[in-house]
């Protein structure tokens, strides 16, 4: 599967403006033959937005999920998306799979919650894997900080999950992350990781790009820098099976003395 990873902080305060922005991407990533475009995290309305997280958040079957469906199905590409969700009286920091017929096929809350902005503004998710099925390889969801747990990624790999798709907001200093922490994620984990980053100044923060699809050999198939851009990769389901033929790290581990870390 080839992959396309939108590196753009869109315009932050307009999911009307965001949702175009995703468009255009979507038709340079089909054009290019991606079968699934990856936009970062909160991509919909802008990550530093303040209290208009909870003003622009929507549900998961809301109107920017029709629209982004109707996209996704008219340019023939699966996307994933960031975006604030809106649940009865709460607010999830989420990501959406949605398939190239328009299907909405899993929806992730982030699960670890990074800063005060973040614990002030959502809820944190409750569920640690979530999977679909895409093209022949088993997707995972997870959001930026997420990734930092190695308790996270592993219970991905355990799960099966081929390709874990990573939206993130990642800020400096910690460009460490994109450059160093996920390519070991994927190879200890044996999977493809595509770590998707906004990108410049957005109120406080200044995000670093250098979003990756690392693979499990724990080699960046490709690498933005620190400009919006658009990067493709590709994602081969036979390359990853001999790749966890060779590694014995899942095969080896001894469960029976890890109780401790419970």
């Amino acid at each position: 599967m080839r992959i396309a990873l939108l590196q753009s902080s869109g315009r932050p305060g307009s999911t009307v403006e965001n949702i175009k922005v995703l468009d255009e991407a979507a038709g340079r990533a089909a054009a290019a033959g991606a079968g699934l475009l990856v936009a970062p995290e909160m991509f919909l309305t802008g990550y530093a937005i303040g209290d208009d997280v909870a003003r622009l958040a929507e549900p998961a079957d809301g109107d920017s999920a029709d629209a982004i469906a109707e996209l996704a199905s008219r340019h023939g590409l699966a996307v994933a998306y960031g975006y604030p969700e809106r649940a009865d009286a709460t607010v999830h920091n989420s990501v959406q799979l949605i398939s190239a017929d328009g299907t909405r096929l899993a929806n992730y809350r982030k699960t670890h919650l990074f800063g005060c902005f973040e614990r002030d503004q959502f809820t944190p998710g409750e569920q640690p894997v979530v999977q679909a099925e895409l093209d022949g390889l088993r997707i995972g969801l997870m959001i930026c900080y997420d990734v930092e747990f190695p308790e996270n990624v592993r219970a991905h790999a355990l799960a099966g999950t081929d390709l874990l798709l990573v939206p993130t907001a990642q800020m400096h200093p910690f460009q460490f992350v994109a450059e160093h922490l996920v390519p070991v994620r994927a190879f200890e984990n044996q999977m493809y990781v595509a770590y998707v980053n906004r990108v410049g100044a957005e109120g406080e923060f200044e995000f670093v790009g250098l979003s990756t699809l690392a693979g499990p050999d724990g080699v960046a198939r490709t690498r933005a820098g620190r400009a919006e851009e658009l990067v493709l990769a590709d994602a081969d389901p036979v390359a990853l099976a001999a790749s966890r033929e060779a590694n014995p790290y899942l095969k080896d581990r001894r469960p029976a003395l890890y109780g401790s870390l419970l």
